[in-house]
Protein backbone atom coordinates (compact mmCIF):
# COMPACT_ATOMS: atom_id res chain seq x y z
CA UNK A 1 0.00 0.00 0.00
CA UNK A 2 1.00 3.61 -0.57
CA UNK A 3 -0.24 5.59 2.42
CA UNK A 4 -0.11 9.27 3.28
CA UNK A 5 -0.04 10.20 6.97
CA UNK A 6 -0.82 13.72 8.19
CA UNK A 7 -0.03 14.53 11.81
CA UNK A 8 1.49 17.05 14.17
CA UNK A 9 5.23 16.42 14.39
CA UNK A 10 5.53 17.22 18.10
CA UNK A 11 5.74 15.21 21.32
CA UNK A 12 1.96 14.94 21.77
CA UNK A 13 0.24 11.57 21.77
CA UNK A 14 -1.33 12.02 18.33
CA UNK A 15 2.02 12.70 16.68
CA UNK A 16 3.69 9.83 18.52
CA UNK A 17 0.99 7.34 17.54
CA UNK A 18 0.93 8.49 13.91
CA UNK A 19 4.70 8.26 13.59
CA UNK A 20 4.97 4.86 15.26
CA UNK A 21 2.12 3.59 13.10
CA UNK A 22 3.88 4.80 9.96
CA UNK A 23 7.15 3.17 11.00
CA UNK A 24 5.39 -0.11 11.73
CA UNK A 25 3.59 -0.03 8.37
CA UNK A 26 6.86 0.69 6.58
CA UNK A 27 8.44 -2.22 8.41
CA UNK A 28 5.77 -4.46 6.89
CA UNK A 29 6.63 -3.32 3.38
CA UNK A 30 4.14 -0.49 2.83
CA UNK A 31 5.26 2.87 1.44
CA UNK A 32 4.46 5.59 3.96
CA UNK A 33 4.54 9.32 3.20
CA UNK A 34 4.48 11.77 6.13
CA UNK A 35 3.14 15.21 5.26
CA UNK A 36 3.58 17.91 7.91
CA UNK A 37 5.40 21.19 8.63
CA UNK A 38 8.51 19.59 10.14
CA UNK A 39 9.96 16.14 10.57
CA UNK A 40 8.17 14.23 13.38
CA UNK A 41 10.29 13.85 16.51
CA UNK A 42 9.86 10.06 16.54
CA UNK A 43 10.97 9.82 12.91
CA UNK A 44 14.59 9.68 14.01
CA UNK A 45 15.90 6.64 12.12
CA UNK A 46 16.28 5.92 8.42
CA UNK A 47 13.64 3.57 7.03
CA UNK A 48 13.77 2.92 3.26
CA UNK A 49 9.96 2.85 2.86
CA UNK A 50 9.33 6.13 4.68
CA UNK A 51 9.15 9.46 2.85
CA UNK A 52 8.83 12.92 4.37
CA UNK A 53 7.22 15.92 2.67
CA UNK A 54 7.50 19.31 4.37
CA UNK A 55 4.59 21.71 4.12
CA UNK A 56 5.99 25.10 3.18
CA UNK A 57 3.92 28.09 4.31
CA UNK A 58 5.10 31.29 2.59
CA UNK A 59 4.68 34.50 4.56
CA UNK A 60 3.15 37.54 2.96
CA UNK A 61 2.48 40.98 4.51
CA UNK A 62 -1.18 40.51 3.56
CA UNK A 63 -1.58 37.64 6.08
CA UNK A 64 -1.41 38.26 9.81
CA UNK A 65 -1.60 34.48 10.21
CA UNK A 66 0.00 32.23 7.55
CA UNK A 67 -2.71 30.00 6.01
CA UNK A 68 -1.30 26.60 6.98
CA UNK A 69 -4.49 24.71 6.16
CA UNK A 70 -4.43 25.96 2.57
CA UNK A 71 -0.74 25.16 2.20
CA UNK A 72 -1.32 21.70 3.64
CA UNK A 73 -4.19 20.98 1.23
CA UNK A 74 -2.06 22.05 -1.74
CA UNK A 75 0.86 19.92 -0.55
CA UNK A 76 -1.46 16.93 -0.13
CA UNK A 77 -2.66 17.31 -3.73
CA UNK A 78 0.92 17.44 -4.98
CA UNK A 79 2.14 14.46 -2.90
CA UNK A 80 -0.87 12.29 -3.74
CA UNK A 81 -0.56 12.97 -7.45
CA UNK A 82 3.18 12.58 -7.78
CA UNK A 83 3.52 9.55 -5.52
CA UNK A 84 0.31 7.78 -6.54
CA UNK A 85 -0.92 7.48 -2.96
CA UNK A 86 -3.84 5.14 -2.43
CA UNK A 87 -5.09 6.40 0.91
CA UNK A 88 -4.76 9.33 3.31
CA UNK A 89 -4.77 8.84 7.08
CA UNK A 90 -5.06 12.09 9.04
CA UNK A 91 -4.48 12.29 12.78
CA UNK A 92 -6.13 14.96 14.92
CA UNK A 93 -9.15 16.61 13.35
CA UNK A 94 -7.92 20.22 13.28
CA UNK A 95 -6.89 21.26 10.66
CA UNK A 96 -5.94 17.95 9.09
CA UNK A 97 -9.40 16.57 8.34
CA UNK A 98 -10.58 19.80 6.73
CA UNK A 99 -7.39 20.12 4.67
CA UNK A 100 -7.79 16.50 3.56
CA UNK A 101 -11.38 17.19 2.50
CA UNK A 102 -10.23 20.17 0.44
CA UNK A 103 -7.49 18.09 -1.21
CA UNK A 104 -9.96 15.28 -1.89
CA UNK A 105 -12.36 17.64 -3.69
CA UNK A 106 -9.52 19.14 -5.75
CA UNK A 107 -8.31 15.69 -6.79
CA UNK A 108 -11.80 14.70 -7.86
CA UNK A 109 -11.46 17.28 -10.65
CA UNK A 110 -8.70 15.06 -12.07
CA UNK A 111 -10.64 11.85 -11.61
CA UNK A 112 -8.70 10.79 -8.49
CA UNK A 113 -10.68 9.43 -5.56
CA UNK A 114 -8.50 9.30 -2.44
CA UNK A 115 -10.09 7.70 0.64
CA UNK A 116 -9.60 9.74 3.83
CA UNK A 117 -9.47 8.14 7.26
CA UNK A 118 -9.57 10.49 10.25
CA UNK A 119 -8.32 9.37 13.66
CA UNK A 120 -9.55 11.38 16.64
CA UNK A 121 -7.11 11.65 19.50
CA UNK A 122 -8.65 13.72 22.28
CA UNK A 123 -8.32 17.46 22.61
CA UNK A 124 -9.27 17.86 18.95
CA UNK A 125 -12.74 16.87 20.23
CA UNK A 126 -12.82 17.61 23.96
CA UNK A 127 -11.10 21.00 23.94
CA UNK A 128 -10.35 22.68 20.62
CA UNK A 129 -13.21 21.02 18.79
CA UNK A 130 -15.78 22.35 21.27
CA UNK A 131 -14.71 25.93 20.63
CA UNK A 132 -17.52 27.53 18.63
CA UNK A 133 -14.87 29.10 16.41
CA UNK A 134 -13.95 25.67 15.06
CA UNK A 135 -16.87 23.36 15.89
CA UNK A 136 -18.83 23.58 12.60
CA UNK A 137 -15.72 22.86 10.52
CA UNK A 138 -14.67 20.01 12.81
CA UNK A 139 -18.08 18.33 12.61
CA UNK A 140 -18.30 18.78 8.84
CA UNK A 141 -14.78 17.46 8.20
CA UNK A 142 -15.31 14.41 10.39
CA UNK A 143 -18.57 13.60 8.62
CA UNK A 144 -16.91 13.95 5.23
CA UNK A 145 -14.20 11.41 6.11
CA UNK A 146 -14.56 7.99 4.53
CA UNK A 147 -13.86 6.36 7.88
CA UNK A 148 -13.46 7.64 11.43
CA UNK A 149 -11.53 6.03 14.27
CA UNK A 150 -11.06 7.01 17.90
CA UNK A 151 -8.34 5.89 20.28
CA UNK A 152 -10.77 4.92 23.06
CA UNK A 153 -14.43 4.15 23.58
CA UNK A 154 -14.62 7.12 25.91
CA UNK A 155 -13.47 9.45 23.14
CA UNK A 156 -15.88 7.82 20.71
CA UNK A 157 -18.78 8.44 23.09
CA UNK A 158 -17.60 12.00 23.76
CA UNK A 159 -17.49 12.73 20.03
CA UNK A 160 -21.08 11.60 19.55
CA UNK A 161 -22.14 13.71 22.55
CA UNK A 162 -20.33 16.80 21.25
CA UNK A 163 -21.11 16.69 17.52
CA UNK A 164 -23.84 15.50 15.22
CA UNK A 165 -21.77 12.72 13.71
CA UNK A 166 -23.68 10.74 11.11
CA UNK A 167 -21.17 7.94 10.55
CA UNK A 168 -19.95 5.09 12.75
CA UNK A 169 -16.72 5.57 14.67
CA UNK A 170 -14.44 2.57 15.07
CA UNK A 171 -12.48 2.28 18.28
CA UNK A 172 -8.87 1.27 17.64
CA UNK A 173 -6.92 1.71 20.84
CA UNK A 174 -3.53 3.33 21.02
CA UNK A 175 -0.63 0.91 20.97
CA UNK A 176 2.88 0.49 22.29
CA UNK A 177 5.95 -1.35 21.09
CA UNK A 178 6.38 -3.60 24.10
CA UNK A 179 9.72 -4.92 22.88
CA UNK A 180 11.12 -1.40 22.68
CA UNK A 181 10.19 -0.62 26.29
CA UNK A 182 11.36 -3.92 27.77
CA UNK A 183 14.71 -2.48 28.82
CA UNK A 184 16.92 -3.32 31.76
CA UNK A 185 17.72 -0.27 33.91
CA UNK A 186 21.05 1.42 33.48
CA UNK A 187 22.52 1.10 36.97
CA UNK A 188 24.76 4.16 36.67
CA UNK A 189 21.79 6.29 35.63
CA UNK A 190 19.63 5.07 38.50
CA UNK A 191 22.40 5.69 41.04
CA UNK A 192 22.64 9.30 39.92
CA UNK A 193 18.92 9.79 40.48
CA UNK A 194 18.57 7.59 43.58
CA UNK A 195 22.06 7.18 45.08
CA UNK A 196 20.76 5.48 48.24
CA UNK A 197 18.33 3.11 46.60
CA UNK A 198 15.30 5.38 46.95
CA UNK A 199 12.10 4.60 45.06
CA UNK A 200 11.83 6.57 41.81
CA UNK A 201 8.47 8.12 40.92
CA UNK A 202 7.96 9.51 37.43
CA UNK A 203 5.61 11.88 35.66
CA UNK A 204 5.82 12.74 31.96
CA UNK A 205 3.58 15.24 30.17
CA UNK A 206 3.36 18.61 28.43
CA UNK A 207 2.71 20.34 31.78
CA UNK A 208 -0.55 21.89 30.66
CA UNK A 209 -3.14 22.74 33.32
CA UNK A 210 -5.19 19.66 32.44
CA UNK A 211 -2.30 17.46 33.68
CA UNK A 212 -2.57 18.84 37.26
CA UNK A 213 1.17 18.60 37.89
CA UNK A 214 0.73 20.21 41.32
CA UNK A 215 -1.12 17.05 42.38
CA UNK A 216 1.93 15.01 41.36
CA UNK A 217 4.06 17.08 43.77
CA UNK A 218 1.50 16.74 46.56
CA UNK A 219 1.32 12.95 46.10
CA UNK A 220 5.10 12.71 46.12
CA UNK A 221 5.25 14.77 49.29
CA UNK A 222 3.05 12.22 51.08
CA UNK A 223 4.94 9.23 49.67
CA UNK A 224 8.26 10.76 50.68
CA UNK A 225 7.08 10.99 54.32
CA UNK A 226 6.68 7.20 54.41
CA UNK A 227 9.22 5.90 51.88
CA UNK A 228 12.59 7.36 50.80
CA UNK A 229 11.83 8.53 47.26
CA UNK A 230 12.83 10.71 44.34
CA UNK A 231 10.56 12.31 41.74
CA UNK A 232 11.43 12.72 38.07
CA UNK A 233 9.52 15.17 35.89
CA UNK A 234 9.89 14.55 32.14
CA UNK A 235 8.66 17.12 29.64
CA UNK A 236 8.02 20.82 29.79
CA UNK A 237 5.20 23.30 29.53
CA UNK A 238 3.35 26.22 31.10
CA UNK A 239 2.74 24.66 34.52
CA UNK A 240 6.31 23.58 35.16
CA UNK A 241 6.93 26.74 37.29
CA UNK A 242 3.84 25.78 39.33
CA UNK A 243 5.37 22.42 40.18
CA UNK A 244 8.77 23.94 40.92
CA UNK A 245 7.31 26.59 43.22
CA UNK A 246 5.21 24.07 45.12
CA UNK A 247 8.24 21.83 45.62
CA UNK A 248 10.17 24.76 47.09
CA UNK A 249 7.33 25.73 49.42
CA UNK A 250 7.05 22.14 50.67
CA UNK A 251 10.83 21.94 51.14
CA UNK A 252 11.20 18.89 48.91
CA UNK A 253 12.76 20.40 45.79
CA UNK A 254 16.08 18.64 46.45
CA UNK A 255 14.32 15.33 45.84
CA UNK A 256 12.67 16.46 42.59
CA UNK A 257 14.47 16.56 39.27
CA UNK A 258 13.21 18.11 36.03
CA UNK A 259 14.89 16.54 33.00
CA UNK A 260 12.97 18.32 30.23
CA UNK A 261 11.75 16.78 27.00
CA UNK A 262 13.22 13.37 26.27
CA UNK A 263 12.91 11.19 23.18
CA UNK A 264 14.28 7.97 24.68
CA UNK A 265 11.58 7.40 27.28
CA UNK A 266 12.36 3.70 27.43
CA UNK A 267 15.69 4.40 29.17
CA UNK A 268 14.05 6.70 31.73
CA UNK A 269 11.10 4.41 32.42
CA UNK A 270 13.51 1.52 33.00
CA UNK A 271 14.70 3.11 36.25
CA UNK A 272 11.23 4.11 37.50
CA UNK A 273 9.25 2.28 40.19
CA UNK A 274 5.94 4.11 39.77
CA UNK A 275 4.29 6.36 37.18
CA UNK A 276 1.96 9.14 38.34
CA UNK A 277 -0.74 10.55 36.08
CA UNK A 278 -3.15 13.03 37.67
CA UNK A 279 -4.95 14.50 34.66
CA UNK A 280 -8.40 16.06 34.51
CA UNK A 281 -8.87 14.16 31.28
CA UNK A 282 -7.02 11.65 29.12
CA UNK A 283 -8.66 10.39 25.95
CA UNK A 284 -6.58 7.23 26.30
CA UNK A 285 -3.41 7.63 28.37
CA UNK A 286 -0.54 6.69 26.07
CA UNK A 287 2.04 7.76 28.65
CA UNK A 288 0.51 5.32 31.15
CA UNK A 289 0.58 2.52 28.60
CA UNK A 290 4.25 3.16 27.79
CA UNK A 291 5.02 3.05 31.51
CA UNK A 292 3.25 -0.31 31.87
CA UNK A 293 5.09 -1.67 28.83
CA UNK A 294 8.30 -0.86 30.71
CA UNK A 295 6.99 -2.78 33.72
CA UNK A 296 6.15 0.36 35.71
CA UNK A 297 2.85 0.32 37.64
CA UNK A 298 0.62 3.38 37.34
CA UNK A 299 -1.33 5.39 39.88
CA UNK A 300 -3.74 7.66 38.06
CA UNK A 301 -7.07 9.41 38.03
CA UNK A 302 -10.03 7.56 36.54
CA UNK A 303 -10.52 10.27 33.93
CA UNK A 304 -11.61 9.71 30.34
CA UNK A 305 -10.27 6.58 28.71
CA UNK A 306 -7.85 5.62 31.48
CA UNK A 307 -10.15 2.86 32.85
CA UNK A 308 -9.76 1.21 29.42
CA UNK A 309 -5.99 1.10 29.95
CA UNK A 310 -5.52 0.45 33.67
CA UNK A 311 -6.47 -2.85 35.30
CA UNK A 312 -7.34 -1.90 38.86
CA UNK A 313 -5.26 -3.70 41.46
CA UNK A 314 -3.13 -5.40 38.80
CA UNK A 315 -1.32 -2.68 36.85
CA UNK A 316 -1.86 0.00 39.49
CA UNK A 317 -4.73 1.97 40.95
CA UNK A 318 -7.14 4.77 40.07
CA UNK A 319 -8.91 7.43 42.12
CA UNK A 320 -11.09 10.45 41.49
CA UNK A 321 -9.64 13.62 40.01
CA UNK A 322 -7.99 15.72 42.71
CA UNK A 323 -8.16 13.00 45.39
CA UNK A 324 -4.52 13.39 46.33
CA UNK A 325 -4.86 11.53 49.64
CA UNK A 326 -6.20 8.35 48.01
CA UNK A 327 -3.72 8.50 45.16
CA UNK A 328 -0.86 8.92 47.65
CA UNK A 329 -2.13 6.02 49.78
CA UNK A 330 -2.33 3.78 46.71
CA UNK A 331 1.20 4.77 45.68
CA UNK A 332 2.51 3.97 49.15
CA UNK A 333 0.77 0.58 49.15
CA UNK A 334 2.57 -0.38 45.93
CA UNK A 335 5.98 0.91 46.99
CA UNK A 336 6.05 -0.33 50.60
CA UNK A 337 7.81 -3.63 49.95
CA UNK A 338 9.74 -5.22 47.08
CA UNK A 339 7.43 -8.22 46.72
CA UNK A 340 4.31 -6.10 46.21
CA UNK A 341 6.12 -3.77 43.84
CA UNK A 342 7.36 -6.71 41.78
CA UNK A 343 3.83 -8.14 41.50
CA UNK A 344 2.56 -4.83 40.14
CA UNK A 345 5.49 -4.54 37.76
CA UNK A 346 4.73 -7.97 36.33
CA UNK A 347 1.02 -7.17 36.12
CA UNK A 348 1.71 -3.92 34.29
CA UNK A 349 4.01 -5.56 31.77
CA UNK A 350 1.61 -8.43 31.06
CA UNK A 351 -1.41 -6.15 30.61
CA UNK A 352 0.48 -3.84 28.25
CA UNK A 353 0.94 -6.73 25.83
CA UNK A 354 -2.76 -6.55 25.00
CA UNK A 355 -1.99 -3.18 23.39
CA UNK A 356 1.20 -4.32 21.67
CA UNK A 357 1.86 -2.76 18.28
CA UNK A 358 1.73 -6.18 16.61
CA UNK A 359 -1.88 -6.59 17.77
CA UNK A 360 -3.13 -3.11 16.83
CA UNK A 361 -1.44 -2.27 13.51
CA UNK A 362 -3.23 -5.13 11.67
CA UNK A 363 -6.52 -3.47 12.64
CA UNK A 364 -5.47 -0.36 10.72
CA UNK A 365 -4.30 -2.46 7.79
CA UNK A 366 -7.67 -4.19 7.65
CA UNK A 367 -9.39 -0.80 7.71
CA UNK A 368 -7.20 0.47 4.84
CA UNK A 369 -7.93 -2.61 2.76
CA UNK A 370 -11.66 -1.90 2.91
CA UNK A 371 -11.13 1.38 1.10
CA UNK A 372 -8.34 0.63 -1.35
CA UNK A 373 -10.80 -0.40 -4.01
CA UNK A 374 -12.14 3.17 -3.96
CA UNK A 375 -8.80 4.68 -4.89
CA UNK A 376 -8.18 5.59 -8.51
CA UNK A 377 -4.55 6.42 -9.16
Amino acid sequence: MRIGIVCYPTYGGSGVLATELGKALAGKGHHVHFITYQQPVRLNVFVPNIFYHEVQVPTYPLFDYPPYETALASTLVDVIKNNHLQLLHVHYAIPHASAAYMAKKILEQDGIDIPVITTLHGTDITLVGKDKTYAPVVAFSINQSDAITAVSKNLCDETFRTFNIKKPIEVIHNFVDVERFARKPIDAFKKVIAPNGERVLLHASNFRRIKRVQDVVLIFNEVRKKIPSKLLFVGDGPDRPVAEDLGRRLGICDDIRFVGKQEQMEDILAIADLFLLTSDYESFGLAALEAMAAGVPVVTTNAGGLPEVIEEGVTGYMANIGDVDTLAAKAISILTDDETLQQFKQGASAHARKFDIHNIVPLYEALYERFLEKAVV
